[in-house]
């Protein structure tokens, strides 16, 4: 299935707006931007002219569309296509460290619980980090 061609922006053009409230973009009079009616946030033009951009004061959380000549699709999905794979490394690797030598460190009589406990709480710790960051 392919993917619909991204057609140039039109700056003098009102579109729907992408944040899906059912408001209207409007052209900004001398700007190469376009504020919305409904949720009153702001959207540049980028270079090429096919892509627009929400302004935000948060800069990891800018968020991009391409417009098809009927609807947005989301351009620059950034992490989020290695959001599993990086997860899964992220948890895999401080176990794959740490239980071993937990395991050797385990004489006889001691308990190997405690270091797993501490190999699962330091995995889930920097992938929940990872989670909160990039959920939107």
């Amino acid at each position: 299935m392919s993917s619909p061609k991204s057609q140039k922006i039109d700056l003098n053009a009102d579109y729907p707006c992408p944040c899906g409230r059912k408001g209207r973009l409007v052209p900004i009079t001398l700007t190469e931007a376009f504020g919305c009616n409904k949720c009153q946030q702001i959207f540049v033009v980028e270079e090429n002219g096919q892509v627009i951009e929400q302004l935000s004061t948060t800069y990891p959380y800018k968020k991009a569309w391409l417009w098809t000549g009927s609807r947005w699709l989301r351009a620059h999905s950034g992490l989020k296509e290695y959001y599993l794979p990086l997860t899964i490394v992220i948890l895999l690797v401080p176990l794959v460290i740490w239980l071993p030598l937990a395991w050797r460190s385990a004489s006889g009589s001691a308990s190997i619980v405690p270091w797993v406990l501490l190999a699962l709480i330091l995995a889930v710790l920097p992938a929940l980090i990872l989670w909160l960051a990039y959920r939107n």
